[in-house]
């Protein structure tokens, strides 16, 4: 018995109207789309440019106050072609859109910047390419465990707030002759600060692959002086036993296993905080000589290596880094979304009678 049928006009509504990438490109549309763009609108650009992809639940969570909010801004971002979308095919259910930063935007992120959108060596087909990805879900994955921390950031009794955020391939420029980490965070909470390189795990490599990693870390602090602790996402707790029995004989077979500490958690991990977000108690330092240990969240990690020294608390991160080219020399964003910008009426004048308006420019 149908209940619920789809109404016909469901069936045939209109796709939003979109300019061309020529039209969206030419500097009179960027001049006419300054006008319209909050400080929330560029933020998210630069977040995209970033780190790539982002589902529309992350989205939601780090910068609008409701799935309503949300949708309807990045539909209208989506128009003027700041944003570009789409929706990969799953097995069952029906997935999130997942947005991507489109022509209009990379212009807005290089003209902020004084570079020739050339420069940030941007290509929408690449852009949008990540749909067909193998490593779609891993890069989402890996955002979603950042996306939940700054989430957790926002609540107005958070005792603690990430502070850095840097994405695979920024990681990638800077170490990418040594280690590749997933993602570099910074924690801030209760006047102490602590950072870390992320691996990510989906449970395909074995144990042993992913032990292989440390010996690299371990180059990258003797080589920086700089001693930064890898932790290790796991899917569930069962591989996370399996993996921290492999990571345990990598360690011992280093010349100074203290170069790298590790500690490990699982997405299935109860946690008896009842939000289950990455911050709480659900980290297990890996030492050889307490393999019990209890569970530590990330402000306490900090203090689960004495012979780190402390971190100055300030967002600015203290990872060495190598050299790096004109287009790479953008600063990361912020993790945490400016507010919102106060509304203020526009007459349609102020946006001027250009053909662009005829294409779904932007107008008031």
């Amino acid at each position: 018995m149908i209940t619920n049928p789809t109404s016909q006009r469901s069936l045939r509504a209109h796709r939003p109207k979109r300019l061309s990438q020529r039209v969206a490109t030419t500097g009179e549309y960027i001049a006419r789309l300054a006008a319209r763009l909050t400080d929330r609108d560029r933020w998210l650009a630069r977040m995209l440019y970033e780190h790539k992809v982002l589902t529309t639940h992350q989205i939601t969570e780090i910068a609008y106050p409701s799935s309503r909010a949300a949708n309807l801004r990045l539909l209208q971002l989506y128009k003027w072609r700041l944003l570009d979308r789409f929706q990969p095919f799953i097995a069952s259910g029906t997935a999130p859109m997942h947005y991507v930063l489109d022509v209009a935007g990379a212009a807005v992120v290089a003209r902020e910047d004084g570079l020739d959108p050339r420069d940030l060596d941007y290509r929408h087909e690449r852009a949008i390419g990540i749909a067909h990805s193998l490593r779609l879900a891993h890069t989402v994955g890996t955002n979603a465990f950042f996306t939940a921390l700054i989430a957790h950031s926002r609540n107005m009794d958070a005792s603690g707030q990430l502070t850095a955020w840097w994405s695979e391939a920024r990681c990638k420029r800077h170490f990418g002759d040594i280690v590749r980490p997933d993602g570099y965070g910074r924690w801030h909470e209760h006047h102490s600060a602590f950072e870390w390189f992320l691996e990510f795990d989906f449970g395909t490599e074995r144990p042993d692959r992913v032990a292989a990693k440390l010996p690299g870390y371990a180059k990258l602090a003797t080589t920086t002086g700089i001693t930064t602790p890898i932790l290790l996402w796991m899917p569930t707790t069962r591989r996370e036993t399996r993996v921290r029995h492999a990571l345990t004989t990598a360690l011992s077979t280093l010349d100074d296993p203290t170069l790298v500490p590790v500690a490990t958690s699982s997405a299935d991990f109860v946690s008896n905080d009842r939000d289950a977000h990455p911050a709480t108690a659900r980290w297990q330092p890996l030492d050889g000589r307490q393999l019990t240990s209890r569970r530590l969240t990330l402000a306490e990690l900090g203090r689960a290596w004495p012979h780190l020294p402390p971190l100055p608390p300030s967002s600015s991160a203290s990872v060495a880094t190598g050299s790096s080219d004109s287009w790479s020399d953008l600063l990361p964003p912020s993790p945490l979304a400016p507010g919102p910008t106060p509304r203020r009426r526009t007459r349609r004048s102020d946006m001027g009678n250009i053909a662009g308006a005829r294409h779904g420019a932007p107008t008031s």
